[in-house]
């Protein structure tokens, strides 16, 4: 592969990543508020996992539009002052560079593995983020009590996460129908975005 060819891939890849890293914002503002909760966050880390053949860039950059839409969104919606990091942070980020593996994974972009893998990301994110907020004493929005540290307190942790778990099983699904039907038909009309052999 040369650089040259590589050039105008990476700017692609990470042009789609932006915007729809941007679209939290928009959704935040109300006015994709019938959406709420149904984010492109899965999307994009299966995305960048799925097509950067640096595994680096793999990483970062999906990671790195996460993390800058996180902190616009804390900054503007959620505090009055900037807010880098928050409470289960590592968590939340652990979860994602996961779901970049998984991304690496899909091989070839086909219907059937895009679906499965959005699925499959949902579903670890689910696992990974709920389970660190019942490891860290998180609350019971049922009772306004700590989950008890008990396998007990850890379903019921998860059982009142299964509607975020659904909703971020949506967002995969649309986001990844978005994201990588878009780089496929832009492969496809422009061919130097493709990998090539050398």
């Amino acid at each position: 592969m040369s650089l040259k060819t590589l050039q105008p891939r990476a700017t692609a890849l990470i042009t789609l990543i932006l915007l729809a890293a941007a679209f939290r914002l928009l959704q935040s503002s109300n006015v994709f508020s019938f959406m709420s909760n149904v984010t492109p966050v899965g999307a994009i880390a299966l995305f960048g996992g799925c097509y950067f053949a640096d595994r680096w860039k793999a990483f970062i950059v999906p990671l790195l539009a996460l993390f800058i839409s996180d902190v616009l969104l804390n900054r503007i919606y959620y505090f009055d002052h900037w807010t880098f990091f928050y409470s289960g942070a590592y968590w939340i980020y652990g979860s994602f560079a996961v779901i970049v593996m998984i991304g690496h994974f899909i091989g070839k972009v086909t219907l059937l593995n895009v679906v499965l893998a959005g699925v499959g990301a949902a579903v670890t994110h689910w696992l990974i983020s709920d389970f660190g907020v019942w490891a860290g004493g998180g609350t019971d929005i049922t009772t306004g009590l700590p989950f008890t540290p008990d396998l007990k307190g850890l379903i019921k942790c998860y059982a009142l996460a299964l509607p975020f778990l659904r909703n971020m099983a949506i967002g995969n699904l649309v986001f990844c129908g978005v994201l990588f039907g878009s780089f496929e038909w832009m492969q496809r009309k422009y061919p130097s975005l493709r990998i090539q052999e050398v």
